[in-house]
């Protein structure tokens, strides 16, 4: 199963980098051709530091955020919210005839959240990081390894799909792998325009209702990551901000404030996202028309 997970990831790679080695292969210096196994190093390379330098802007953002959060007072964090809190207790209290004796929200949302932003969380997700170090070097080898092959020798993957086939369906094989690795490619690429633009239009705006540069950024990247999940990620990455702006603030203004323009900024800019980016970046990537990729994505969110 690990090997071909490793197969699989390797493909992608070599779905995102093959219009790169391909372009590179082009080159010519006067009469010198950069020659294949070449121009798929210097691709796998720039694969490799594409992703690295994204890590590099996420991963400090994302460990800054927990940190601060493990050692924050949650209980101090929520007295913004407690009197909404309060009215939707008293609201419930009078809908479902709760007993004197009912748990606290406020209490409720203080001790769960506890059980998840503690040091000895944070500590053990560390310490088990760190154990996967050695795994994760095996891991870079061999996606590295498998994707070098396959940037190197075009098609190299169809036929290994292909043999798994009776030979009678090699030729339609290939052809259908040929085909769906164009539009993966063309759709890979349209998902991190898209990504990136969500992230930029997002932090922009934020900063400029003055939120913080940090809180602002990772907004942003939560967002622009969770987005390539349909649906869910976009869902989860709201929930994700709401929580940032109760415990970050916007600095002088109340929670309610924050919490109004991180919301309104997210679905306008998901609003923009669904009706826009999607159909016009998609249809452009894929030749399909915009009408096309909107009835497409209404039926797969059905």
């Amino acid at each position: 199963r690990e090997v071909v997970v490793y197969i699989l990831v390797s493909a992608v790679l070599a779905i995102i980098g093959r219009p790169l080695v391909s372009l590179l292969c082009k080159v010519k210096i006067k009469n010198f051709v950069l020659p294949r196994w070449l121009a798929a190093s210097v691709t796998l390379v720039l694969l490799w530091v594409a992703i690295g330098g994204l890590l590099s802007l996420i991963v400090p953002l994302v460990a800054g955020k927990v940190y601060e959060l493990s050692s924050l007072d949650l209980r101090s964090a929520l007295e913004g919210v407690q009197a909404p809190l309060e009215r939707l207790q008293n609201y419930i209290s009078t809908i479902f005839v709760l007993p004197e004796s009912h748990v606290s929200i406020s209490e409720v949302l203080v001790s769960s959240l506890r059980s998840f932003l503690n040091y000895d969380t944070v500590n053990a997700v560390v310490s088990s990081i760190l154990n996967m170090g050695m795994s994760v070097v095996i891991v870079l080898f061999s996606v590295s390894f498998i994707t070098f092959f396959f940037l190197k020798e075009d098609g190299l993957f169809s036929n290994m799909v292909s043999a798994i086939f009776p030979d009678k369906y090699s030729e339609n094989v290939h052809r259908a792998i040929d085909k769906v690795s164009l539009l993966l490619s063309r759709y890979f690429t349209g998902l991190l325009t898209e990504s990136l633009i969500i992230s930029i239009v997002i932090a922009v705006v934020l900063l400029l209702f003055g939120m913080k540069f940090e809180d602002a950024c990772f907004i942003a990247v939560i967002m622009g990551v969770l987005n390539v999940i349909p649906y869910a990620g976009p869902a989860a990455g709201a929930l994700v901000s709401i929580f940032i702006g109760i415990v970050s603030p916007i600095e002088g203004c109340t929670i309610a404030y924050t919490l109004a323009v991180i919301l309104s900024t997210i679905c306008v800019v998901k609003g923009i996202d669904d009706f826009v980016l999607q159909p016009t970046i998609y249809s452009s990537k894929v030749s399909a028309h915009p009408l096309e990729i909107f009835i497409v994505i209404l039926m797969a969110g059905s």
